[in-house]
C-alpha cells in the first residue's frame, strides 16, 4: 500500500482552477463583473435604479477591463449585462426623475397668484 495522498497521483489531481466550470457561471474571480450584474438586475426595482443604474454600468467596465486583462478571470457576460441593465435603468430612472421636476416647476410657474 502507498503512503502517496489520492491529489499526488496525476489521474486525481484536483481540476485545473483556470477550467473551472464554475468560474464560468458565477465569476468569482471577477468581483467587479458580479457586482455590476447584481447592482444592475436589482436596478430593476422602481426608485432603487437611480443609484444601482450608475453603478452597474461603472463596475459593468470595470468588470469588462478587468476580464480583457486577465483571461482566468472569465465574467464577460455578467459584466455586459450589468452594463446593459445599468445604462437602461439608468436613462429610465433619471428620465422619469427629470421629467418629474419639470413637471413641478411647470405647475409651479402657471399656478395663479
Amino acid at each position: 500500500m502507498s503512503d502517496a495522498l489520492p491529489t499526488d497521483r496525476p489521474d486525481f489531481a484536483p481540476p485545473d482552477r483556470a477550467d473551472d466550470p464554475m468560474s464560468s457561471l458565477i465569476p468569482y474571480r471577477n468581483s467587479r463583473a458580479l457586482g455590476a450584474y447584481y447592482c444592475g438586475v436589482f436596478s430593476l426595482i422602481p426608485c432603487a435604479g437611480v443609484i444601482l443604474g450608475p453603478v452597474a454600468l461603472l463596475l459593468g467596465i470595470q468588470g469588462l477591463n478587468y476580464a480583457r486583462q486577465t483571461p482566468g478571470a472569465k465574467g464577460k457576460a455578467h459584466a455586459i449585462v450589468g452594463i446593459v441593465l445599468g445604462a437602461l435603468t439608468t436613462l429610465v430612472n433619471w428620465g422619469m426623475l427629470l421629467m418629474f421636476m419639470l413637471s413641478l416647476l411647470a405647475s409651479a410657474l402657471s399656478a395663479p397668484q
